[in-house]
């Protein structure tokens, strides 16, 4: 088994494991993404002052409906787009938790597309995904749908709702596979 990769390590393979990498939760404590081998894991770069802030509670439905079967989903804070996640750790989990009630992991701030963006997302934008395909993340509430064996499979638009269909078609399709 390959060593994951921390957010330094800027390499970047087109058929690396997406759990090849470790993150920082947004208390400050190292995972290892391959924790979640064998799940399927939805990965969300996510705001508290954007217009799709509201998708914090379909999220957390799903994730509430789905996590026993099998279904992650991965919060990771961005400030990149218009600054609409300006807060500190500690302040993006209390308002993730008072006003959404947001029990899924939440990761520590990380940049999604700049020179300074970390592995994971190097990684993830350089995956060719259905229906956005490959590059730069649009806009706050992009997801990555990443199959039991660790491939992404599905990519949506930020105005792609947690309640929507071909979303949850595809979280549901991948939680039927065996990996």
């Amino acid at each position: 088994m390959t060593a994951p990769a921390s957010a330094d390590d800027a390499s970047s393979n087109e058929h690396t494991c997406s759990l090849n990498f470790t993150a920082e939760t947004i208390d400050g404590e190292t995972v290892d993404l391959h924790d979640y081998e064998g799940k399927v894991v939805l990965i969300v770069n996510v705001a508290s002052k954007c217009g799709y802030t509201k998708q914090y509670a379909g999220l957390q439905d799903l994730y509430e409906k789905y996590k026993d079967k099998g279904l992650v989903i991965l919060g990771f804070p961005s400030n990149e787009f218009r600054g609409q996640e300006p807060g500190t750790n500690a302040e993006i989990k209390e308002f993730c938790t008072s006003k959404f009630g947001v029990t899924f992991p939440m990761m520590s701030k990380v940049e999604v597309n700049t020179p300074e963006a970390c592995a994971l997302y190097k990684h993830l934008t350089s995956q060719d995904a259905k229906p956005l395909g490959k590059g730069p993340v649009a806009w706050n509430f992009e997801k990555f749908l990443i199959g039991r064996d660790g491939q992404v499979v599905n990519r949506f638009g930020s105005k792609t709702k947690p309640s929507d269909e071909e979303l949850i078609t595809a979280i549901e399709a991948q939680l039927s596979s065996k990996g």
